[in-house]
């Protein structure tokens, strides 16, 4: 009988890799003749996840996480057709049907029909559907040729590193850049310098930025940031964020900005020891030049139990929403549609256009080593671990 791993939440701070179901093409009751099974070939760890692991969510003790995927079609059901056995497929983290109103607008991350308590789902992730994860050895997907994107199979092996991350954190830091309003000779401010901050950093560059901005806290997050060129600002110094910003190009405004960080922000300066949930956006909304634009795809939740006080467990923040409109400020929150970007970024993959693993300083672990790999993201580290669960990583 076949058999698989994965890893599942055990409370707050504690995960551990278990055996659990092999996939079967099964939603519920019925058959679910629309989808695959894959082998995964890699399976990321994200700083989403981590809001679950410290407890800063309603996740259930048990579910098995993950919703960054890659990997090789083993079996597909009788309805797919243009998806095969033996494809190697990038998962959009987004699970989406493709048939409801928000689908055919390219709404993805909200489709309708996918989750019962609200619009949009993911994999392996606290109100998203039930669905299980994908940080295992195997795992299902839901209306295949819709969600997934076919992969040319030795190509992408070669640079797999660089493809794992299409499925979640390359999308989603390009969408905040680009619905923030970075184009040829911006000057961007990008908030936060963990794996989606510096994927956006590097997107920025992508379309053309003439100066990237990444604020942080953490040393070798920043030292990352300028090892592919970008400007950085510690906010653990007293100095104002737009004090810092007007040493680097002259004055204390940027064209737009990207908030990578999301509701559990710090303080910064003597505060950073201090959790402020609206920080980030505060802060941004004074740097951003009038007319300019926010990117915001930093996860902000309606539940957390660690909130620092009781607005905060709900998702009401403190915003200064006066500020922004005084400014004539544009924003854009929520899910990355990743399926909007990823054909796109792919082939800025393969043409060598990006090193977005570089950028983000992708680092291989095994399945067995991802309760350790949580433990080092947590203290910060300046890596995006990606999960090589059949060792098929090192075998490339």
């Amino acid at each position: 009988m076949a058999t698989n791993r994965g890893v599942a939440y055990m409370g707050t701070g504690k995960v551990e890799v278990q055996s659990i179901d092999f996939p079967k093409l099964e939603l519920g009751s019925r058959k679910c003749q629309h989808g695959v099974i894959l082998k995964i070939v890699t399976t990321n760890i994200c700083g989403s996840d981590q809001h679950m692991v410290r407890g800063r969510t309603t996740a259930p003790q048990g579910l098995i996480l993950g919703h960054e995927i890659t990997g090789e079609v083993i079996e597909a059901g009788r309805d797919v057709e243009f998806i095969k056995v033996g494809d190697l497929v990038s998962v959009p983290f987004n699970i989406a049907c493709g048939r409801c109103r928000n689908c055919k607008e390219g709404k993805t991350g909200v489709c309708l029909n996918v989750n019962p308590a609200r619009p949009g789902a993911a994999y392996g992730y606290v109100d998203m559907g039930g669905w299980v994860g994908g940080q295992a050895e195997y795992v299902m997907v839901p209306y295949a040729d819709f969600n997934l994107l076919k992969l040319p199979k030795d190509r992408a092996m070669a640079k797999i590193k660089d493809i794992t991350l299409l499925s979640d954190i390359f999308p989603t830091g390009y969408h905040g850049a680009v619905t923030a309003g970075v184009g040829p000779g911006t000057i961007v401010y990008v908030a936060g310098g963990g794996p989606v901050g510096l994927a956006c950093a590097a997107a920025c560059q992508l379309l053309g930025a003439a100066c990237v901005i990444v604020g942080d806290m953490i040393p070798e997050r920043l030292a990352q940031a300028r090892s592919f060129g970008c400007e950085t600002v510690d906010l653990r110094q007293d100095a104002s964020l737009g004090d810092q910003i007007d040493h680097l190009v002259g004055e204390p405004l940027v064209d737009c900005a990207v908030d990578c960080v999301g509701f559990e922000a710090r303080g910064h300066g003597k505060d950073a020891a201090v959790e402020r949930p609206a920080t980030v956006l505060n802060s941004l909304m004074t740097v951003v030049r009038a007319g300019g634009g926010m990117g915001i795809p930093g996860l902000y939740v309606t539940d957390d139990p660690g909130g620092v006080d009781a607005n905060a467990k709900t998702g009401n923040l403190g915003i200064r929403i006066g500020l922004g409109w005084a400014k004539s400020l544009h924003f854009m929150t929520g899910q990355c549609p990743v399926m909007k970007y990823n054909r796109q970024l792919l082939m800025a993959i393969l043409y060598d256009k990006i090193k977005i693993a570089k950028a983000v300083n992708a680092t291989v672990i095994s399945l067995d080593d991802a309760p350790q790999g949580y433990k080092d993201f947590d203290r910060g580290a300046a890596k995006k671990f990606i999960i090589d669960p059949h060792h098929m990583v090192k075998a490339a």
